[in-house]
């Protein structure tokens, strides 16, 4: 079966400024950058930031490979900490303008749309030992005069903006589960954080519009949805099921997308007196500074099940999971090497809550992907890396997708994560996800099957797909 998909659809990939760049010419430090220096061996194979794959250095012909596997549109981020040179008083790097300069007039002249985000969990560390990062509305008003530079510098040939990628993931990996630095468990302060983020993202968007320089621009936000699907319809299950929802995703996608948070979480939060502190012109900001389209991120699904323990008998900090316990579900599909669930009708059903619950907003599939560790196994003779299990996941997502956009889902693109292999935090190169494999060793960039398959995909706007595909 064949699935059409309309001309302008974008075809791509996503990256970020940290994952890929390397440290070079970069004055100040992130979050990231820190922590290797001081704790190595908390990275996979004490494998750092430092080199990453090398696109500081090798941008023109790693923008190169991009067009050979048919990318129409690249996503990647500006670095707070390359493009500034003080942080408080808004100066730039010269020598990084030129460079940001000179990577976006590169994408352009090969054709490719260069999609900029302006933050991918890079904090710059300084200001989280100075100011608390982002528990302090100071960094918020630093991040939103780093975001009117970029604007200012960039945005006569950049028409496609997103203010942060992830932002759940800086309140959990930062302030609740301790897989990003500083590896806190502060209930309070990861939900000051999430309200900070949401509020720069608004004053961002503010600035934006007060600033860009094309009619055609728009801004956006870039939040990893997961359906929180509940274990049973009991009771039980169903109120976890929901708490879930409203804490991973409704929490930035209803402020985002409509403007103010969900009332029912804000109940909760109340109730357990760690509600963030807001002023009225804040929600003010928040209500009237609303995102022109989304990107979302999708790669698992949760699975919950009511806890097993009273929330109001649990004598804790607090934690979100305190209203849902995880749920292991019996026969699901598994990426073993990264220990998530494979589960493509959740695109379907993000589709649909999308239509159906947010105005049918403008979206595309920012982030999706496989990331599957010691690649070389599939290496051919020709040296090309056989990924057919890349290809499968595709079309299983694109499958999804297409029959949401069928009925009337408002989605504009789908972007693999990621174009090039590239560092991912603690896990350094252990799992790989790219079209492009990277020798970090020698930097040597090789296409694998799936980046010539992307090719036939992009150019034709269309996918073959099988009727076993439709699980």
């Amino acid at each position: 079966m064949e699935l059409k998909f309309p001309e302008g659809f974008w075809w791509g990939a996503a990256t970020s400024g940290p994952q890929s760049e390397g440290r070079f010419e970069k004055e100040h430090a992130n979050v990231f950058d820190y922590w290797y220096d001081i704790e190595p061996e908390a990275f996979h194979n004490q494998v750092g930031p430092n080199v990453a794959s090398n696109f500081y250095n090798s941008y023109k012909e790693d923008i190169q490979l991009m067009k050979k596997v048919g990318l129409n549109s690249v996503r990647t981020s500006i670095q707070w900490t390359r493009l500034m040179d003080d942080l408080e008083e808004g100066t730039v790097n010269e020598t990084n303008v030129r460079f940001y300069n000179q990577v976006i007039d590169e994408f352009i002249a090969n054709g490719i749309r260069p999609v900029i985000n302006l933050h991918h969990f890079d904090l710059p560390v300084e200001l989280y030992h100075k100011y608390g990062g982002w528990t302090s509305k100071h960094v918020v008003d630093l991040f939103v005069k780093f975001a009117e530079k970029c604007f200012e510098l960039f945005s006569d040939r950049v028409t496609d903006w997103f203010t942060f990628n992830e932002p759940m993931v800086i309140v959990e990996g930062e302030y609740l589960h301790q897989f990003h630095y500083p590896n806190l468990v502060d209930g309070k302060k990861a939900v000051q954080v999430a309200y900070n983020i949401q509020l720069a993202s608004a004053k961002a968007i503010a600035s934006f519009r007060k600033l860009n320089k094309r009619a055609e621009g728009k801004i956006g936000i870039i939040l990893n949805l997961t359906p929180a699907y509940p274990a049973s319809q009991s009771e039980g299950d169903l109120k976890a099921s929901r708490f879930a929802d409203l804490w991973l995703n409704q929490l930035f996608m209803n402020a985002s997308t409509l403007g103010e948070f969900p009332k029912e979480l804000v109940e909760v939060l109340t109730k357990d007196k760690v509600l963030w502190s807001a002023t009225k012109e804040e929600l003010a900001i928040i209500k009237e500074h609303t995102i022109d389209y989304l990107g979302v991120n999708f790669y698992h699904p949760h699975r919950v099940k009511a806890p097993d323990v009273s929330p109001d008998s649990l004598a804790v900090d607090w934690l979100p999971e305190k209203y849902f316990d995880e749920y292991q579900m019996p026969g699901r599909r598994m990426n073993v090497d990264k220990g998530w669930e494979i589960y493509p009708k959740a695109v379907y059903d993000i589709a649909l809550n999308i239509r159906d619950n947010y105005h049918n907003i403008e979206w595309f599939i920012s982030e999706n992907g496989m990331g599957v560790s010691r690649e070389e196994r599939y290496l051919n003779e020709q040296g090309m890396i056989e990924d057919d299990y890349r290809i499968q996941f595709i079309q299983e997502h694109l499958y999804w997708l297409h029959k949401g956009m069928e009925e009337g889902s408002n989605c504009f693109g789908y972007h693999l994560w990621t174009p090039i292999d590239c560092w991912s935090w603690k896990n350094a190169y252990r799992n790989r996800y790219g079209f492009i494999s990277t020798d970090i060793r020698t930097q040597k960039k090789t296409i694998k099957k799936s980046g010539y398959w992307f090719k036939e995909v992009s150019d034709n706007h269309a996918v073959q797909v099988s009727d076993t595909l439709k699980r």
